[in-house]
């Protein structure tokens, strides 16, 4: 059996982003499109999409905007709704354009979120300090956290909330409605570019396949709703899944082959072959011996205040032994 071995190689994706930061966009009014009878995605404004489901005795929100003004434009159009109180608020995970927000909300509100996400919000990010932890914004970090699973009760009606593992960070939250088969899911998707991977929050790539297929596996849900795509079903997730299995693959095979960083560029398509590049400081070394360690890397973003909005570039981590 072919044995190689690579010590502290490191092989970059870099995912240079198109899109610009949240703050150089120029945004649109917040908008909550309509999913069902009592499920609306949220549109829009600064920051990710999110979602509002209408209970009996309440209503819950999924994720945050990042301003002001985008929170009261949301709130506005849940009151138009229904004039049930906002009791519930879940972060799916810990980017700023998913938890900037909170500030904004009633402090009536109980945030929850699982208890990695909410570690995050009290770290250093990107070479920033939080500041979650002052007085006037403590109240808004999340006061509720679970490990795997947890239910919330709006009067009859059932939200499920759950951790399937590692992925996009170490804390993404699927929000799954069963009444209606439709689950929130964050940042877990994207339709227009490869998945995000957060290296600062341990975010894993080889991980979030295996989260994403425990998802699949466990949720009978047949519609997703995410950040930053539109609504899909169970098949474009397959399908999102298999392209990072595919990727993932390919940077296997061209370093097994002993293949030069100019040559590995050759195994992507025109779009993605520009993005590969190597470390900074580290030398692309092909074969060195018996072990094989690769990591694929990508810059880290340098918009908001916790690197939260797909910037200039993103990173895509994954890290893999082959003996």
């Amino acid at each position: 059996m072919k044995t190689i071995k690579i010590t502290g190689t490191i092989l970059i994706l870099v995912f240079s982003s198109i899109m610009l930061t949240a703050q150089e966009r120029e945004t649109t009014p917040v908008t909550l499109d309509k999913v069902t009878e009592s499920i609306y995605q949220i549109m829009g404004g600064s920051g990710s999409n999110g979602g509002v489901i209408v209970g009996n005795n309440g209503v819950l929100v999924v994720d945050a905007k990042m301003n002001e003004e985008s929170v009261n434009q949301t709130i506005e159009a849940i009151q138009k709704l229904s004039d049930k109180p906002i009791k519930y608020l879940v972060n799916t995970h810990s980017d700023g354009d998913h938890i900037m927000g909170n500030r904004y909300f009633p402090k009536s509100v109980i945030f929850i979120a699982h208890e990695n996400c909410r570690d995050d919000f009290f770290k250093e990010n990107f070479g920033r300090e939080s500041d979650w932890g002052e007085p006037e914004y403590y109240p808004f970090t999340p006061s509720l956290t679970f490990t795997e699973n947890m239910n919330i009760w709006l009067g009859k009606d059932k939200v499920e909330l759950h951790y399937f593992g590692v992925g996009h960070t170490t804390g993404d939250v699927v929000v799954y409605f069963p009444a209606d088969k439709i689950a929130f899911l964050g940042d877990q998707y994207f339709s227009t570019r490869p998945q995000l991977i957060h290296s600062n929050k341990n975010g894993n790539s080889f991980e979030h396949v295996k989260t994403l297929t425990k998802m699949l596996e466990t949720l009978d849900a047949d519609t997703f709703l995410s950040g930053h795509s539109d609504p899909i079903g169970r098949d474009d997730i397959k399908k999102h899944v298999q392209a990072m299995v595919d990727r993932q693959n390919a940077v296997k095979e061209s370093i097994s082959q002993d293949k030069s960083l100019e040559q590995t560029r050759e195994d992507f398509n025109e779009n993605e072959a520009r993005l590969v590049t190597s470390s900074p400081g580290i030398r692309w070394q092909p074969r060195l011996g018996r072990r094989h360690t690769v990591a694929v890397v990508g810059n880290r973003s340098e918009s908001g205040p916790l690197g939260g909005t797909p910037g200039p570039s993103h990173t895509l981590l994954t890290s893999l032994a082959i003996l």
